[in-house]
């Protein structure tokens, strides 16, 4: 199952919030905010998942619906000079289905829209096999739950980053899953996808007989920064005094939001005993 939808939360975060001191509340106009370009860019080592997803921010008090971007010109260059040009597929969608990236090539993504140049390079990692997905039965805070568990083995040399996407009953459970190696370079892993299910809502939790799909993806460390830093600015856990967008690999156009992204993917599902 392939997982590739606007990020949702690019699009809310770009604007400005409200500040409150002991002394002085100061109220910011939301809804003014300069537009961005949003930029989300994957080539896969998987025919028919190289696709560049092209959009614009939107105020805080509108929808957050996906607002694509027609007629941009979207290339793709490995380090080789092979040029792939990616088709506008449906509107803000550019897609390049016979593209199949290979791990250890760097590739050079250019965006031109609307008189804006966007650029941003990605070097695809090795590919770290997944060996087993299952379910056990855990306690969270008083509560059964069932979570996935995953084990592979990560090899030596440190940058080694994955992304999970987990979903239950071809439904995704929209939490921000990652991995990184800096305790465990070179180590047979053991983890879980942690998790808490809202308790007003059953579809998100794992019970028995649901069918469990994760998609997994290894990523360079650039892009891992992307998603670790999206993930603290969606759930509070940065430390800085103000939310921020997460931490971009494109550069050029007078910056956009999102990421560009060389990356393997595998796939593993099973069904709940």
């Amino acid at each position: 199952m392939s997982n590739f939808k606007p990020t949702g939360l690019i699009i809310l975060i770009a604007g400005s919030f409200f500040f409150a001191s002991c002394e002085k509340v100061i109220n910011v106009d939301l809804n003014n905010a300069a537009k961005k370009y949003v930029i989300e860019g994957i080539v896969s080592d998987k025919a028919g998942q190289s696709k560049v997803l092209l959009s614009t921010t939107k105020n805080f008090d509108e929808n957050n619906s996906f607002v694509g971007v027609s007629g941009a010109s979207v290339t793709v260059t490995d380090n080789l000079g092979n040029v792939t040009t990616f088709m506008e597929t449906a509107t803000g969608i550019y897609s390049a289905p016979a593209l199949v990236a290979i791990s250890g090539k760097t590739y050079s993504l250019n965006v031109v829209a609307n008189g804006n140049t966007f650029t941003a390079v990605s070097t695809m990692p090795q590919k770290m096999i997944i060996d087993t997905v299952f379910a056990s039965d855990e306690l969270l805070f008083g509560s059964a739950t069932k979570l996935v568990n995953y084990a592979y083995q990560d090899p030596i040399g440190k940058g080694n980053g994955l992304r999970f996407v987990e979903y239950i009953n071809g439904l995704q459970v929209k939490t921000i899953f990652l991995r990184d190696d800096d305790y465990t370079d070179g180590n047979y892993v053991q983890s879980k996808l942690w998790y808490m299910a809202d308790d007003n809502d059953d579809k998100f939790k794992i019970k028995q007989g649901d069918k469990v799909d994760v998609d997994i993806f290894c990523i360079s460390p650039d892009v891992y920064k992307y998603w670790f830093s999206l993930e603290q600015s969606a759930t509070g856990a940065s430390q800085s005094a103000s939310p921020a967008n997460p931490v971009s690999n494109i550069k050029g156009g007078g910056g956009a939001l999102g990421y560009f992204s060389a990356q393997t993917y595998q796939t593993k599902s099973f069904i709940v005993p």
